[in-house]
């Protein structure tokens, strides 16, 4: 249909314009914009972020306007860059409504095309107090004022034209949203916002001058230099200003000039944090420049450094502030040689993921995972790395430095690229967040408040792209930017230095063997020049892998760099890849798999004890992958286990295949095992189970297919039954990664068979199985050990079950009675192990319980242990198996408690410690919070036994002192956080606790 020649566009309704509240039509009618003739406002208006506040506040500026608003009315329909600014503004921000409400006609400023510079800036600033410079300063750029307005009208007057000069600047920012005007990138607003801070500082510091020093000139030299983002020339619309105060001389004069411009200022601008100071709150508000750099010679840390890196002179007397940075610079660019440079760093890096609570991490755009910190953390860290050797990178925005560090090679130029533009989008978004009501906030709106996201999507220039609305593209932009900052740890410090090793990439820039080494050696690394050899070796493989290699080294380096050890971890990752180069599937997995290979990299960098195995029992690592129903670590349970190996060596009639093949399934449960107890995946009480039963399975084993053997060779069956009887805590089946297994071996010659002939036949047995399983190999040790036997290692090691009865009737010590509460049938003929036990029954629970001459002897014996059997030069505080509260005094106060009331007490008949600790507190003998003491220090020993195996790769009971070892047997033992010392007297605590409670029942 052709349109008539006198037809005029329509009027779009208010739904049609965004507008949801119910009174925007009669609004546009009361504004008189409801007609033909403005279309365009109309249009301008429905592209502002948030419509409906837009049109509230054009209502209630035309009633603060009265008559005037007919010029604003004229000046919206033929300006188009005032629109789309003030739309934008009042769209976006409540704080700027009501500022422009309450001074509407500051709606004037908007119109001015240029941000003003900084020396404007200041002059308006400085003009609002009537300040002028200070006599004695210098005729040029002068940074000290007096105000001429000093008393309360000061504040307000400063506030107002602070307010408007920041209102402009939000509203050039945000113009783009309603109308084609020029897009300000983050880094012209932080500079601008930098500029009007130091106008901010300058002006509050002229009134200081007026209120402190009325009369006279003012007596000291004062400098306040920027730090933090002030600093760096970056801040955000609403930040606290970070200062710090250099004076000559430092005395109260200019304490109190620093102390009033910090008061004048978050009265009137906003907060001015000296919090960065030496000794920090606590320390002096104002120094000289000597006592500034006494402090910073002895006693920072390396934390100040870092924050050193962006200080900038910003008002006052900027010689002196120059003097204080070049003075400090060098200091600077000398911290990462400090000896505890990477662990200041570390701890730094853990105190700031620590801030934020972990339901607002996804959400948090400054502390959070992938977040804007992630960024500047580790471009701070490179800086002070490489910043001693390339003054290039003495810059201080993360902007600027990004660009030093990829034109000198130490990131990759496509890398700077990305993590500035994912830098600049999450500055956008918190810029656009604090501009809403100009509060201090970086916390994304919640996944449900889709309004809240509507309006920042539209804030943040964000448009449908055909396939989303403008919150489906703020959300995949969020999710994709959070994603690629979180690589960065990995991206940033290691694919430089793959490109330096690996020679892939013809155009790559390379950092020097020198600046290769310096990286590493701040990523943790102790031998960095050992660490680049194994990054050559990996990368330099031939053909596919050495390329597979390449793409996965950034990322298995940067997990191996949060483990306790990435040195053994990165030499284990060689030993590994090259153990398994013809494993097709290795490689692969690490590729597609990515639970695989990060936990693969805590295990490597955590433990000595699995390298080995898992180079010997490689598809272990295919479980480190999540199934349907968790990590597949945790699928395989003790019974399956114990019919693996059993299945496994049967199928063998050679007595050595038969063990080979049991030890090897042993081999496979062992680095699962250990995997998933280095990972955190199980409790103290399933790693002694699972160790346990592997034990029995093996022992199961071994006598079954020596026992086959020696039939086959006899040519009949076996003239005796054979049984083997686990004790101490294989008995009680709590045994820990370094345990041997004490045994038992009992025999019962079958019927018309010659005892002597059945003993020496079972004996043969017994050495056999010993000597098999104890035959020397690369796994962890399988020792027999059959000591407890009666009279010792000079008793026979296999007695008839007749031969046990008389001798524990009449010859047994109160040890070796106190010694068969452990007793438990674990391998051979299950009826003959249970006929053993109803003999000891007699002897270890005896009717009437145990006399007092035997508890003295029991006492006495343990004081002989504790004085006597402890190693020379062991700490008795952190032995964890015969130290104060370990192991060996929680066990003994067990069975004295057994020895004494297990014939009243059925339920303590039992060989686990933990079990007959429930029995003893529910049945009330000793009292619930010693019983629980006693408890946690059984189990806090136990676990950290376990670590110092799985960490050291070696049978130990010794917790080592404050050091990287002990924080690696720390993290393993699931200590929450990396200090180790913090583990320690966590573990010193709980035994010392634990020992009042031995002492008690040993002395009752």
């Amino acid at each position: 249909m052709v349109r008539p020649p006198t037809a005029r566009p329509a009027v779009p309704g208010a739904g049609r314009l965004g507008l949801l509240e119910p009174t925007a039509a009669a609004s546009l009618h009361e504004l008189g914009w409801d007609n033909v003739d403005s279309v365009a406002l109309l249009w301008a208006l429905s592209r502002s972020p948030d419509a409906d506040l837009a049109l509230v506040t054009l209502i209630r500026l035309r009633e603060r306007l009265g008559s005037d608003w007919d010029a604003l009315d004229s000046a919206l329909r033929t300006e188009i860059p005032l629109r789309g600014r003030l739309f934008a503004l009042i769209g976006s921000s409540t704080a700027f409504a009501d500022h422009l409400v309450a001074e509407p006609a500051s709606w004037q400023l908007l119109r001015r095309g240029t941000l003003p510079e900084r020396a404007e800036l200041i002059a308006d600033l400085l003009a609002a107090v009537s300040a002028a410079p200070e006599p004695g300063t210098a005729d040029t750029a002068p940074m000290l004022y007096r105000a001429g307005v000093a008393g309360p009208d000061a504040i307000a007057l400063l506030r107002k034209r602070y307010r408007d000069q920041l209102m402009l600047l939000a509203a050039h920012d945000l113009a783009a949203t309603v109308e084609n005007e020029p897009v300000l990138r983050y880094q012209q607003v932080g500079r601008h916002l930098t500029d009007l801070a130091d106008a901010a500082l300058t002006a509050a510091l002229s009134v200081a001058v007026a209120r402190i020093c009325p009369d006279e000139p003012v007596p000291v030299r004062l400098a306040v230099v920027a730090m933090g983002k002030s600093g760096a020339r970056e801040l955000n619309y609403v930040s606290d200003v970070d200062v710090v105060f250099v004076a000559e001389p430092a005395d109260t004069t200019a304490t109190r000039l620093a102390a009033e411009m910090m008061a004048v200022a978050g009265n009137a601008f906003f907060e001015v944090d000296a919090g960065l100071r030496p000794e920090g709150k606590a320390g002096a508000l104002v120094r000289t420049l000597d006592s500034h750099l006494a402090y910073y010679r002895r006693w920072a840390r390396t934390w100040e450094f870092q924050a050193l890196l962006k200080m900038r002179p910003a008002t006052g007397d900027l010689a002196l502030g120059e003097q204080y940075r070049d003075a400090l610079m060098p200091m600077v660019w000398s911290a990462s040689e400090r000896p505890d440079f990477v662990t200041d760093v570390q701890d730094m890096r853990r105190r700031v993921e620590d801030l934020v609570p972990a339901d607002l991490r996804e959400r948090e755009l400054k502390l959070g995972h992938g977040s804007l910190r992630d960024v500047e953390f580790a471009v701070q860290l490179l800086q002070l790395v490489h910043g001693k050797a390339d003054e290039s990178l003495h810059v201080q925005g993360t902007v600027e430095a990004l660009t030093a560090l990829a034109a000198g090679g130490y990131v990759g130029r496509d890398d700077a690229a990305n993590l500035t533009a994912s830098y600049e989008f999450l500055r956008l978004l918190e810029h656009r967040l604090q501009l809403q009501r100009l509060k201090r906030t970086h916390t994304l709106p919640a996944p449900e408040d889709e309004e809240g996201m509507r309006w920042l999507a539209r804030a943040a220039h964000m448009r449908p792209d055909g396939r989303q609305d403008a919150v489906g593209v703020l959300r995949s932009e969020i999710k994709r930017n959070a994603v690629r900052v979180r690589r960065l740890h990995a991206k940033l410090f290691y694919r430089p230095l793959l490109d330096s090793v690996a020679r892939l990439d013809a155009d790559a820039q390379r950092l020097s063997p020198a600046a290769a080494i310096r990286q590493l050696a701040a990523l943790g690394y102790a031998a960095p020049e050992n660490a680049l050899g194994h990054l050559k070796a990996l990368t330099g493989e031939v053909g596919r892998k050495g390329r597979i290699q390449a793409l996965l080294l950034p990322t298995l380096l940067g997990w191996l760099g949060d483990t306790p050890n990435p040195d053994a971890g990165l030499l284990a990752y060689r030993r590994v890849s090259e153990g398994l180069s013809e494993q097709t599937w290795f490689l692969r997995e690490l590729r597609d798999e990515g639970a695989i290979a990060q936990r693969l990299m805590i295990v490597l960098g955590s433990s000595a004890y699995l390298p080995d195995l898992l180079i010997n029992a490689p598809e272990t690592i295919r479980m480190f992958a999540d199934g349907p129903d968790g990590p597949l670590l945790l699928v395989p349970q003790p019974p399956a286990v114990r019919e693996g190996i059993l299945a496994g060596s049967a199928r063998y009639d050679d007595p050595r295949r038969a063990i080979a093949t049991a030890r090897s399934l042993r081999r496979h449960e062992l680095a699962r095992v250990a995997s998933a107890d280095v990972l955190g995946m199980l409790e103290v009480p399933q790693v002694c189970k699972a160790l346990s039963s592997v034990w029995v399975a093996v022992l199961e084993a071994a006598l079954q297919a020596v026992t086959r053997a020696s039939e086959a060779e006899l040519g009949r069956p076996a003239p005796a039954d054979f049984a083997v009887i686990g004790m101490g805590r294989l008995g009680g089946w709590e045994l820990s990664y370094g345990s041997d297994a004490d045994v038992l071996f009992v025999c019962d010659p079958r019927p018309g068979e010659d005892e002597t002939v059945a003993v020496k036949w079972a004996n043969g047995i017994a050495e056999q199985v010993q000597r098999l399983l104890g035959a020397p190999s690369t796994d962890p040790p399988l020792q027999v050990d059959a000591g407890l036997r009666p009279e010792g290692r000079n008793g026979a090691l296999v007695r008839t079950l007749a031969a046990y009865d008389a001798y524990y009737q009449q010859w047994a010590q109160p040890w070796e009675v106190q010694a068969l509460l452990r007793a438990h049938q674990v391998a051979g003929d299950q009826e003959l192990g249970v006929r053993f036990l109803h003999i000891i029954d007699k002897v270890r629970y005896p009717e009437g319980g145990v006399s007092e001459e035997a508890v003295r002897e029991i006492r006495r014996i343990k004081a002989r242990v504790d004085s006597e059997r402890l190693p020379r030069g062991a700490n008795p505080a952190t032995h964890t198996k015969l130290g104060r509260g370990g192991l060996a005094d929680i066990e003994w106060t067990v069975q004295l408690m057994q020895l004494r009331h297990a014939h009243d007490v059925p339920e303590l008949h039992n060989t686990s410690t933990l079990e007959s600790l429930d029995v003893i507190e529910r049945t009330a003998l000793l009292d619930a919070a010693d019983v629980a003491l006693l408890r946690d220090a059984w189990l806090t020993a136990t676990k950290a036994r376990n670590a110092l195996v799985l960490v050291r790769g070696k049978p130990t009971d010794q917790l080592p002192g404050p050091g990287r070892l002990l924080s690696a047997v720390a993290r393993v033992a699931g200590w929450p956080t990396d200090d180790g010392s913090e583990f320690l007297d966590h573990y010193m605590r709980i035994t010392r606790r634990a020992k009042t409670v031995v002492e008690r029942v040993f002395g009752a």
